[in-house]
């Protein structure tokens, strides 16, 4: 039988993927400023790890790469880096104690 990636396995990685994401485009967005958007650089970092860890994961598991998988790891990359461009500022206001206009 094929052994599947569950929903209590796939939100950590999404958490992980997301924080990892935010550390890289903080880091690399000083090198990049005016070269390639921000947001832009979040979507391709986002991407590139999903997919990275994506080929692990079914390649660990010894998984088969049908199309499907290949959809869904590019609606998680995106998901990933939605929450990496817009999660990581909302949280900074919020602990903070502004609004989402920054007051």
């Amino acid at each position: 039988m094929m052994q599947f990636l569950d929903l209590a396995v796939l939100l950590p990685i999404i958490a992980a993927l997301t924080v990892i994401t935010n550390i890289l485009v903080e880091v690399l967005k000083t090198v990049t400023y005016k070269k390639i958007p921000t947001q832009f650089l979040a979507v391709i970092i986002a991407q590139v790890l999903t997919f990275t860890v994506y080929s692990a994961y079914i390649t660990i598991n010894m998984l088969p790469a049908v199309w499907y998988f290949h959809i869904a790891a590019f609606v998680v990359g995106m998901m990933v880096a939605y929450a990496a461009m817009f999660g990581f500022d909302t949280l900074k206001n919020a602990l903070e104690g502004r609004d989402k206009d920054g007051n």
